[in-house]
Order: structure tokens, then C-alpha cells, then sequence
């Protein structure tokens, strides 16, 4: 089932949303508030239990929904467990990493956005092959409750996802959102980033101040 949304709307409510703590050049757009209230300012529908509502098309402009059976719970659980090489924070880090891109290759096939590309393609707006940072952040925070809905996070809880953005560096600089992590121990908050990379392949997860600020020869590496 397919939701198709008004995407010049949800564009200028992703720009008004990060703006919406001035406009300044080289800001960080903190969102405190609870996680599930990003599905509101978006108009997504939130996931309920293992069926999830996927963001393609750009700006969350379609969703479709998708059911995660419990095979494919068990096989994202022996995912994770066969990746952690010990029970630590950043262990389990690494194996979220992986169950990520699991999940986007399921989800590729099944939808069709197993052809997205890497990054910002301005192009591909409307083609429901193709996912922005808006639809990448709210999937992978999507991903992120699933996983602990199922008890596969015990070192980390599932963060509201934010925005950065440099304008002094023109459209390398344009907003840009993530989905978030935050370590129960020590309170450190991880930016996890699916949208430098293709469908599939794992998402960097850096800490949140490591995270987009240079320039695009410095992304983060996706973990492995």
C-alpha cells in the first residue's frame, strides 16, 4: 500500500523545521522533543509493532507500508548477534550498522528503492525510486524502533533525528537531517546516516558533533 504525500509541502516543512532556530550559517538544528513527534511534523505515518511506513519520492512524498515477519526478525537478530564481537556499546553499534543495511536490501526489493542512489539527487524528486535525507533520517529512525521493539537495542535508545546546515558552502551546505542514537551509559548521541550511500550498503554512524561538517570528501565512512 502506497501513501503519496504533497512534496513541495513537506519540502518547505523540512526547510522551516531546521530553520526554525534562525537562520545562521553553519547551524545545528537540536530537536529535543520526542522521537515520534518527528512522524507528526512530517505527516508520516508512525510504525506499529513490525509494520513500518516507508519514506521514497523525496520529502517522505510516498510511503509505503511494510511488514517485517518474524523470520525476518529472527534473521536481523542472528544478524546482529553474529556481528558484535562483544557486549558493548560499540559493538552493538557496528551490529546496527549491519542489521540497517539488511533492512534497506529487504525493503529495496520489495518497494523498488533498492536502486537509490547516494546522496542528493535534485532530479529525482518525485521518482519513487529515490530517497533524500528527509525520507533516509525518517526511515532509519523508523529501523532504529524497530530494532527496539524487538529488544535488539540494550546499550542505546532511539534519538529524534535533527538537522545541520552551512550555507557559506552553497548547496554542499544545503540542510541536512539524520536519524539518531544515544547511548544509555554515557549519554554520547550518534548521528546514523544512511543518505551518503546506495541502497543496502551500511550507514555511517559518528558521533553527532563529527558528523557533516567539512566538506563531501569528509563524510563519515560507513561502518563496518
Amino acid at each position: 500500500m502506497i501513501f503519496r504525500m504533497n512534496w513541495s509541502r513537506h519540502m518547505f516543512l523540512a526547510i522551516a523545521v531546521a530553520l526554525s532556530g534562525g537562520l545562521v550559517a553553519g547551524c545545528t538544528h537540536e530537536r529535543n522533543g520526542p522521537t515520534l513527534g518527528h512522524y507528526d511534523d512530517f505527516s508520516v505515518r508512525k510504525p506499529k509493532g513490525n509494520t513500518v511506513y516507508v519514506c521514497h519520492s523525496y520529502g517522505c512524498r510516498m510511503q509505503s507500508r511494510v511488514r517485517f515477519t518474524d523470520r525476518d526478525v529472527a534473521e536481523i537478530r542472528n544478524l546482529m548477534k553474529k556481528t558484535a564481537k562483544d557486549d558493548s556499546s560499540a559493538e552493538e553499534r557496528r551490529a546496527v550498522a549491519y542489521a540497517i543495511g539488511w533492512i534497506e536490501n529487504k525493503v529495496g526489493k520489495e518497494i523498488g528503492t533498492d536502486k537509490d542512489r547516494p546522496g542528493m539527487d535534485f532530479g529525482a524528486s518525485g521518482d519513487p525510486t529515490q530517497q533524500d535525507c528527509v525520507d533516509e533520517a525518517t526511515n532509519t529512525t523508523t529501523y532504529l524502533l524497530l530494532l527496539d521493539h524487538n529488544g535488539l537495542l540494550k546499550h542505546h535508545s532511539v534519538g529524534t533525528p535533527f538537522a545541520k546546515d552551512d550555507y557559506t558552502r552553497g548547496v554542499a551546505g544545503w540542510t541536512h537531517w539524520t536519524a539518531v542514537l544515544k547511548d544509555k551509559g554515557n549519554g554520547e548521541r550518534y548521528a546514523v546516516d544512511s543518505w551518503i550511500y546506495a541502497n543496502g550498503e551500511n550507514p555511517a554512524i559518528v558521533e553527532t558533533s563529527q558528523w557533516y561538517i567539512a566538506d563531501l570528501g569528509s563524510l563519515p565512512k560507513s561502518l563496518h
